[in-house]
């Protein structure tokens, strides 16, 4: 009788063995699969959150007076506004500077009031090999500004009325909403406006960037700044702080979380199957006993056992997948509402948990194999 056909057998016979056996591979696939594509949505989610807080990285002229820019907000020297290209030449492996942003800001005073006019690029720079995600809070058309939420207490402009800019008009395209910050005295207008209201065309005096979330060990900000002098000698960077730290603490907690729970998981199956595998092993020690009297040898023994393992690890993780893929696709929407629509299913994963799993309880049914064929079947027989 050939060794398939004799498993096919010992499963008939073995029923709830088998189909604890196969629970045991299916639970420890499918909270894999799940674990690890919801990981991967916990993952864009959190990205996507703490990259919605905002620019954390802050580039001016080098030659700025520290003790001005922070009295301020602002630099009050200028830099060609093309020095922001020079990132556009880098990849993504030999800087962390991210989704740069030309900005151009100047404390004026407009009706009798301080405000702070500030001109946005209409599109970041970002380094070669940089998927193109835009961060720009809004994105300011050329003749259309945003006023704060101050001014339009002040004023009482709405949307869509005429604004005088020393002496160029512009339609109010947004009355922003209160945000408790000196943007609520701000006007922001298109770069190129703004540059010409202040009769600085070509000049800018900052660039905002994000700061990637890399894990090379040592201070980050030591090499943003080497970085930076390679690129942009001309520049200095300032790191805020509290927003890196935070992006950086997430993102690694999430990976740290899903790094130590699933081996626990993983292990867990293991020594379900290898204790599943034993009972197996003790409940046809007599039936090893037999084989081996009429003549089957300790290869095709050990094949029994760790064929009916290799069957069961292909069956759970077929349905170990589709099970994690279903409930990551089912739940994982309620839970990351952000990123809800790139939810997919990994297929990828299908075949390595069909390269893994068999190989997983093999492993795991190992030891009750040698234990199987190390059994001398005279003893066996005689105790029965």
């Amino acid at each position: 009788m050939s060794t398939l056909l004799l498993i096919l057998k010992e499963i008939t016979h073995r029923k709830y063995n088998f189909v604890l056996s196969l629970l045991a591979v299916v639970t420890a696939v499918a909270v894999y699969i799940a674990f690890f594509t919801s990981a991967q949505d916990s993952q864009r989610e959190t990205t996507r959150l703490m990259r919605d807080i905002g620019y954390n990285l802050r580039i001016i002229p080098k030659e700025t007076d520290m003790i001005k820019f922070w009295e301020t907000g602002f630099s009050n020297y200028t830099m060609p506004e093309d020095y922001i290209l020079r990132f556009a030449e880098k990849t993504q492996d030999e800087i962390q500077y991210r989704h740069l942003l030309a900005t151009l800001q100047q404390k004026v005073t407009w009706q009798g009031m301080e405000v702070l006019l500030t001109g946005i690029a209409a599109k970041e720079v970002v380094p070669k090999g940089v998927a193109e995600s835009s961060m720009i809070p809004f994105a300011v058309e050329p003749g259309k500004v945003y006023l704060g939420y101050e001014l339009v207490q002040k004023t009482g402009v709405k949307n869509g009325d005429m604004v005088d800019l020393f002496g160029k008009q512009f339609q109010v395209a947004s009355c922003l909403p209160e945000t408790g910050s000196d943007d609520d005295i701000r006007i922001y207008g298109h770069l190129k406006d703004i540059q010409s209201i202040l009769n600085l065309d070509g000049r800018i005096n900052e660039i905002q960037a994000l700061e990637c979330l890399c894990k090379e060990p040592g201070d980050p900000l030591d090499r943003l700044r080497t970085q930076l002098e390679q690129v942009l000698p001309e520049g200095k960077v300032i790191q805020l702080k509290a927003i890196s730290d935070a992006r950086r603490e997430q993102r690694f907690m999430l990976e740290r979380f899903f790094a130590r729970l699933l081996p626990l998981v993983l292990v867990g199956c293991a020594i379900w199957i290898g204790a599943l595998a034993f009972l197996n092993v003790r409940e046809r020690r007599f039936e090893i006993g037999v084989l081996r009297a009429l003549g089957y040898g300790s290869f095709r023994i050990a094949a029994l056992f760790l064929g009916k393992a290799i069957i069961i690890g292909l069956i759970g993780a077929a349905i170990g997948f589709f099970l994690g893929t279903g409930f990551a696709m089912s739940f994982g929407p309620q839970v990351f509402k952000v990123t809800a629509k790139s939810i997919r299913p990994i297929y990828s994963l299908l075949t390595w948990s069909l390269l893994v799993a068999p190989t997983f309880t093999a492993l795991s049914t190992f030891i009750p194999a040698v234990v199987a064929v190390t059994e001398d079947p005279a003893v066996t027989l005689r105790e029965e």
